[in-house]
Formats: structure tokens, sequence, C-alpha cells
């Protein structure tokens, strides 16, 4: 069945590249609704944006959408990873400013608030996107690829210059509480350089190192170092646990990303949606729907107390 929210919460918070505070209430929804933004902020227009992959009009360090009415709701791949990753299929989320908040820039304290407020099944079957044949796109030495699998991967794979991170390689089966155990804890990250480049162009006036980890060449800046040795790759399946999220149902097939980022799927998915004969939507079965993100995780499944 569909699932929504079993009741509301709210969080308040600091945007990472408006450095403004702001305020998201999740919301329960019908069976159909899907992941909906509404900026309460705004009364004069259409304020409602559907989480749907040809609504992503910026890509730059952050995944953002907007609405034909030129309403904007940016950094939602931590939200929608979180929501993916405990199989919630439906929601409101108000926010009252432009963006969602960081808070410690990975999906821990959104995983922990909606198992906290609980799922609930709605009397719904659950569409299911089913690839069905091999859509790659590549730019450069950046690649993403979705494969036919009988469950739902992610195989990741990064190389950076800097030694704390170096090469990193990780693959998942999400089902069975995997995100909140394996991926939900692991924070953003940057190099330093890239700080001092994002502040002169204006981005990430709300970063700090209590939201992302900073590094600089073989040095993590960060006091407390990473949370996990290889948590720059899982953070990376994280952003395309979200950013996959936007296909607007549960996805059945292997994502394999190489320095991929969030231009990467939203390509990746434009051209599945493209491509005749490359998808089909499936109603899940009693099998196919415990194999499913979400299904039989509990907030015991988190790691880390945040």
């Amino acid at each position: 069945m569909q699932t929504t929210l079993e009741k509301e919460f709210s969080l308040v918070g600091t945007g990472l590249h408006t450095g403004r505070p702001v305020r998201l209430n999740a919301m329960p929804a019908p069976a159909g609704h899907g992941v909906v933004f509404v900026r309460s902020d705004i009364t004069d227009r259409d304020n409602a944006i559907a989480a749907r992959f040809d609504a992503v009009n910026d890509t730059q360090l952050c995944t953002r959408i907007a609405n034909e009415a030129g309403v904007e709701v940016s950094t939602i791949e931590h939200l929608m990873a979180a929501l993916a990753g405990c199989g919630v299929h439906n929601a409101r989320i108000e926010v009252d400013g432009p963006e969602v908040p960081i808070m410690d820039g990975s999906s821990v304290r959104f995983v922990r608030e909606i198992l906290m407020a609980g799922v609930v099944g709605l009397e719904a079957p659950v569409p299911v996107l089913r690839v069905l044949q091999p859509v790659k796109v590549v730019d450069g030495l950046a690649e993403a690829e979705l494969l036919p699998s009988d469950s739902f991967e992610i195989d990741f794979r990064i190389e950076f210059d800097d030694a704390a991170i170096g090469t990193q390689v990780h693959r998942l089966d999400m089902h069975n509480g995997s995100f909140a155990r394996e991926l939900s804890d692991c924070r953003t990250f940057c190099r330093q350089a890239d700080v001092d480049y994002m502040r002169r162009i204006g981005l990430a006036l709300g970063g700090n190192m209590e939201n992302a980890v900073v590094v600089d060449g073989g040095d993590v800046l960060n006091p407390e170092g990473f949370r996990r040795a290889d948590e720059c790759v899982r953070h990376k399946m994280l952003d395309a646990m979200g950013d996959l999220a936007l296909a607007g149902a549960p996805v059945l097939g292997r994502y394999r990303g190489i320095r991929a980022g969030h231009r990467m799927t939203n390509l990746l998915l434009r051209k599945l949606f493209a491509t005749p004969g490359a998808f089909e939507f499936i109603e899940a079965d009693k099998t196919l729907a415990a194999r499913l993100p979400g299904v039989g995780v509990s907030i015991s499944d988190l790691d880390v107390a945040v």
C-alpha cells in the first residue's frame, strides 16, 4: 500500500546557501498526492511545487525545484532521501522560505522525525517504476546509469585529489532499513577551496562545520573528523537517493554513479522518461513491496544520536 505520515512534525533550522532561518512543517497527505512542497510565505500566487524531476530548474550544489508561477524551493535532496528511505510516498511539506533547513548536513534528523511521527498505510496500491533497459548519461569523467534489477540498488564511486577523500566505492541494496542504518547520518562535504569559492558567489552563507565536513588536502578540518571512513561516498549515495525520489515512485533498478552529482542524476531521469521502452510502472505485490525502501525500518536502525 501507499503510505503517508501518521502525524505532522515541525523543524526549525538554517538554509545552507541562504543562511536564513526557516521553519518546515511535514504533514500527512492522501494517496496519489505524492510529495509536494508548499511555500507558506508566498500567498499571492500558486505556492505548491510537486517534487518531480521535471520541476528541477537548478542543480548547482543542491537540487532546486520550481513551479510555473516561478515559486522555488531548494536543497530538497536530504529530506527527499529521508522520505524515500523511510518509505513515505505522500506528504505535504510546508516551508516559510526558499530553502529546506540543512540541519547537520545529513538526513538523520529528518529520518528520526519521520519515524517518531509514524508511517501509515493508505488504501491504494504502490506504483513502482521498473527499469527495463539500461539508460546512461556521460559528461566528461562523470557517469550516471540505471540498470534493470530485482531490487533498488545504489552503486557509487567518487575520486578526489584531496587525500582526505581520495577514491571511495560503495554499493548497497536499499531495502529493509538500509538507508537509515547505512547512509542517513552521512553529511555533505566540501573542500576548503570550494567554501571560499561559494562564499565569493554568495552561496553557503549558512554553512559551517556543524552542518558540513570540510577537507583541505589530507586534513579533515572538523574536530570530530568523519563519522565513517567512507562518509563522503555514502553522502553521494544519500544525494542520489533523494534525487531519484523525484521519479515520483519507488525505483526498481540499479543506479550506478561515477563522479556523479545532482545534475547527472536529474539528466539521467530525464533521459529515462524520454526513452521509449526503458521503463514501466507496475503495482507492487506483497513480494515486491517487501523489497522496497522503508519496509521494516525502525528508529533503532539509526546508528547515531543527533
